[in-house]
């Protein structure tokens, strides 16, 4: 796909994640890039340094990704001036409880049931370089589920693939269509990339870039 006219400017972007749906979003903005997925372990960012907030937690996971691939591609290529460098790290919160990634479908179908009737909150955080620059951004989005959907759950965990997702659905899938009945705040964030944010990054760097 060619980049839409407004970033064909931009230097080269690499995206610091394996996930399908930023890696979609992307793509729907009519950005080129090529993935190189982070491998840093996110419990080990918090050992030692526990977060003063759900929002630093966030950010700091997104911040290692991006510093990670950093790293792997030092190892790998020559330079990497004017180069861009993306990750984004998405968490689920019940209150003040994070809700990870399921590890089974027994734990898909429970977290489903405790986000039914209530509202839910959904942060995601951008890391984005360029040479020594390093812009971030948070964004925070409430869902709120229907009551009562646990003929649309088993559906749900019959049909799709829960396991890879933060709080156990994809608001772009059926459950999402069917069982959401308001959002406060971005779609793409909860989809794990806000993209509104992520183009007022991409203008600031496209303004260095162009005045170098």
């Amino acid at each position: 796909m060619h980049p839409a006219a407004i970033y064909r400017s931009l230097p080269p972007l690499v995206l610091a994640s394996a996930s399908p749906r930023r890696a979609q979003l992307l793509t729907e903005m009519g950005l080129a890039f090529e993935i190189c997925r982070s491998t840093v372990d996110e419990q080990e960012i918090f050992r030692n340094a526990p977060p003063h907030s759900h929002e630093e937690g966030v950010l700091r996971v997104a911040n290692a990704k991006r510093e990670d691939v950093c790293l792997n591609l030092a190892d790998l290529r020559p330079t990497l001036a004017d180069t861009m460098i993306l990750a984004a790290d998405t968490a689920v919160f019940l209150g003040e409880q994070r809700l990870d990634k399921p590890k089974d479908y027994h734990q898909a179908r429970e977290t489903l049931t405790r986000l039914a009737g209530h509202t839910h909150s959904v942060i995601s955080a951008i890391s984005l370089s360029y040479n020594d620059l390093v812009l971030t951004a948070v964004d925070t989005t409430r869902v709120t589920f229907a009551p009562h959907l646990v003929a649309e759950t088993e559906h749900y965990l019959q049909t799709a693939l829960p396991l890879d997702k933060a709080g156990a659905y994809g608001i772009q899938e059926w459950i999402g269509l069917v069982g959401i009945e308001r959002i406060e705040g971005s779609y793409t964030t909860v989809m794990g990339l806000p993209t509104h944010l992520l183009h007022r990054l991409l203008l600031q760097i496209l303004v260095m870039h162009q005045a170098r």
